[in-house]
């Protein structure tokens, strides 16, 4: 009964989003329409009874308000001071400057859409130092997007390359990548060297060339037209931003990765940090240019307006996500499912098949790879053995299932923060990321059968 009430709330929110309402409050009231149920019907409390404000009305405000206060001062703060500054960017031109420096060389190479494949292996290759899949594409919403958008590309396609960098949690100190390590009772750096690098080495040939295939058609289908910028400065204040300005939206990259396990390892610098040393940097380099205090302060308005917009359009959509899922878990939806997979009596490679399909449908709804993944990585061993495979060959594919999956789904956080940076909408970018995320899915299922059959 309760999976059954999930399914149809969950087609209802599918409809409405569809259907063009505002999605925040949709997945808010589906979400607390199914904690409701699971109380009615006795399949799960809301809060614990610790938690509990002693009616179960007010919990499932409880609920939202301890998820938005816990959002603003992590993921929130991160999500706020990088659009703020991206804001600022663009304000004193830097942005501007930073295409004009990029753009003559990248235009030389005659194609955009190599340029924007060449960006997501890039992002691949940083997000082994910046585990956050979120953290890492607002970086290079700040860095690169400008650059893309600069050579011609729609900004949905440079949104898309953006939004997907970390479609493998491939790092050696990704918590995910350490947990399957550890329950397949694998040496972390072995699973890391011998499983998931030829994965992550085949898809580099496979999504690139499917971002680059994908975004160019999709583009031309919508009418695009590829008209790189003018580098030519023009009267307005933006463009005259000298040329020295082109370094100040690197400014944060280079902190985060210089301080970081790649070279210096006893300071640390967060995204938080980053953004506002930038931040004070280009203030001086302003007061250098205008010489002028006043407008210097005047102008951090924008930063500031940056702040809000992003906690009014993107904070309110991952919390309205995570209260959806709160829904599906209360109404004990997700440990139906894997009871429900153990006794379907399939092979090991089929198993496998039906765990993945599991872990991506679930990383969808729920808009996260890492709570289903989570929720299965303790029970797969068991499952493993039951069915004579290695531990690894199950672990493997569905912790790569739920970062790939997380790409289609329009309520994650990364996805959410590309495309509120790049002013798109989120369920246009999912049109744009569903076929290379479908072929990164199909390299890591091939690459385990090759396992499989080869060991």
């Amino acid at each position: 009964m309760g999976l059954v009430v999930s399914l149809i709330v969950t087609f209802w929110v599918g409809f409405l989003i569809y259907k063009k309402y505002k999605a925040q409050p949709v997945l808010f009231f589906g979400g607390m329409i199914l904690m409701f149920a699971a109380v009615i019907l006795g399949y799960g409390q809301i809060l614990p009874e610790k938690a509990s404000t002693g009616l179960v009305l007010f919990d499932a405000y409880e609920f939202i308000k301890t998820t938005l206060s816990s959002n603003a001062g992590k993921l929130g703060l991160n999500i706020m001071s990088v659009g703020a500054f991206a804001r600022y960017m663009d304000k004193i031109g830097a942005s501007r400057a930073l295409v004009r420096l990029t753009i003559k060389p990248l235009m030389a190479l005659k194609s955009p859409y190599l340029v924007l494949s060449g960006t997501w292996i890039a992002g691949m290759l940083i997000g082994l130092c910046i585990n956050s899949a979120s953290g890492l594409a607002m970086l290079l919403m700040v860095t690169m997007f400008p650059i893309l958008v600069g050579l011609g590309v729609s900004r949905l396609s440079a949104t898309a390359a953006v939004a997907t960098t970390l479609c493998f949690d491939w790092s050696p100190s990704d918590t995910g990548t350490i947990l399957s390590a550890e329950m397949a009772g694998v040496d972390p750096v072995i699973y890391w060297t011998d499983y998931q690098v030829p994965i992550v080495l085949v898809a580099f040939v496979v999504v690139g060339v499917l971002h680059y295939l994908t975004q160019k058609y999709m583009d031309k289908r919508d009418g695009h037209i590829v008209q790189p910028m003018v580098v030519e400065q023009t009267n307005e204040e933006e463009d005259r931003a000298p040329g020295i300005y082109a370094i100040l939206p690197i400014v944060p990259l280079a902190l985060i990765l210089s301080f970081s396990s790649l070279w210096i390892t006893w300071i640390k610098v967060d995204i938080v940090n980053a953004m506002l040393i930038g931040l004070s940097v280009g203030m001086l380099f302003e007061y250098i240019r205008w010489r002028d205090g006043k407008k210097v302060f005047s102008d951090i308005q924008a930063f500031f307006d940056g702040l809000g917009m992003q906690m009014a359009n993107v904070i309110t959509l991952i919390v309205a996500g995570q209260t959806f899922a709160k829904g599906l878990m209360t109404m004990g939806t997700i440990d139906t499912i894997i009871n429900s997979s153990h006794g379907w009596g399939f092979g090991p490679m089929s198993m496998m098949l039906v765990m993945v399909t599991i872990i991506a449908v679930s990383a969808v709804v729920m808009g996260s790879g890492n709570a289903p993944f989570f929720a299965f990585a303790a029970l797969t061993p068991a499952v493993a053995t039951k069915m004579g495979i290695a531990p690894v060959l199950m672990l493997l594919p569905m912790h790569f299932a739920a970062s790939i999956a997380r790409n289609c789904s329009p309520i994650t956080a990364v996805i959410v923060v590309s495309s509120g940076m790049g002013g798109v909408s989120p369920f246009d970018l999912i049109k744009r990321t569903a076929i290379p995320m479908a072929g990164a899915m199909l390299c890591n299922i091939g690459m385990t059968f090759f396992y499989y059959y080869r060991g």
